[in-house]
C-alpha cells in the first residue's frame, strides 16, 4: 500500500468555473491528473486530498466532482478547504460520498500502519503583518481542532502506527517560521503534513521540514497535476 497526496483539484463539472481560463499549468489540468493518477495509483493505495475539491456550493451540486474522484483507482480520504462551500455538517457529507471517499473533521481514520487526521486550518501570522481580530479567532478555532482530531489519531495509536496529518492552509508563515499548528503536530508525534492552498509563484518547496516533521505542499498545479508518493507500507 502506498500514500500519496494532492490538494487544490477545484473541480467544476457541475457547475461554469473551469480553472482551465488561468492557462499555464490548469490547462487540461483535470485531464492531467486524470493520466497521472491511473498511472502510479493502485486499487490498494491510499490518496490524500487536501481541500479545495470542488467549486460546487451545495450538496445537490457536487456529486459530479466526487463521482469523478470516485472513479480514480484507491482510497481518498479527503478534508474541507476555504472553498468548500458545499461542506455543511459532516453527517451531511459523509451520507452522500462514494464508497471509496472518507471524510474527515475533528476525528481520524485508521487503516494499516497509518492513522490519518486533519484540519482546514487557516493563515498563519506574518512578521510584517498585523493580523485582524477575525482572523485571530479562527486561526485560534483551527488550533482546537487540530488538537481535536490529534487526539483522535492518538487515542488510536496502538501499535506504533504512523500519524499522517491534512491541513488545507500552510501550517507556517510565508518565511516557514513554527506556529502553534506546527507546535502541535511536534507535540503529537506527527511524521508528516500535506497541505496546499496557495498557487503562483510562491518560496514554499514540495518537501519542507521544520523540527523532524515533514511537511508536503500538494496543490496540484505546483506538483504538474501529479500526485506525490508520501509514504508506503
Amino acid at each position: 500500500m502506498k500514500i500519496y497526496a494532492i490538494s487544490d483539484l477545484h473541480l467544476s463539472f457541475n457547475c461554469n468555473k473551469p480553472m482551465d481560463v488561468f492557462g499555464g499549468k490548469w490547462e487540461g489540468y483535470t485531464q492531467k491528473i486524470k493520466e497521472n493518477w491511473e498511472k502510479k495509483v493502485l486499487f490498494d493505495d491510499i490518496v490524500l486530498i487536501a481541500g479545495d475539491i470542488s467549486w460546487a456550493m451545495k450538496l445537490d451540486e457536487v456529486y459530479r466532482d466526487l463521482a469523478w474522484i470516485d472513479e480514480l483507482p484507491g482510497k481518498k480520504i479527503i478534508i474541507k478547504g476555504n472553498h468548500e462551500y458545499w461542506w455543511k455538517s459532516i453527517s451531511s457529507v459523509r451520507a452522500i460520498l462514494p464508497k471509496s471517499i472518507m471524510a474527515i473533521q475533528n476525528d481520524s481514520i485508521k487503516i494499516g500502519k497509518f492513522i490519518f487526521c486533519g484540519t482546514r486550518g487557516w493563515s498563519v501570522p506574518e512578521n510584517d503583518k498585523q493580523q485582524t481580530e477575525e482572523d485571530n479567532k479562527i486561526y485560534k478555532r483551527e488550533v482546537e481542532r487540530l488538537k481535536l482530531t490529534l487526539m483522535s489519531a492518538k487515542t488510536q495509536q496502538s501499535n506504533g502506527e504512523k500519524i499522517i496529518a491534512l491541513m488545507h492552509y500552510p501550517p507556517f508563515n510565508l518565511d516557514l517560521q513554527e506556529s502553534d499548528f506546527t507546535r502541535l503536530f511536534e507535540e503529537y508525534g506527527v511524521d508528516c503534513v500535506v497541505f496546499g492552498h496557495l498557487h503562483g509563484y510562491v518560496k514554499c518547496n514540495l518537501i519542507n521540514k521544520i523540527n523532524g516533521v515533514t511537511y508536503y505542499f500538494t496543490a496540484c498545479d505546483h506538483i504538474d497535476n501529479n500526485p506525490v508518493l508520501i509514504d508506503s507500507e
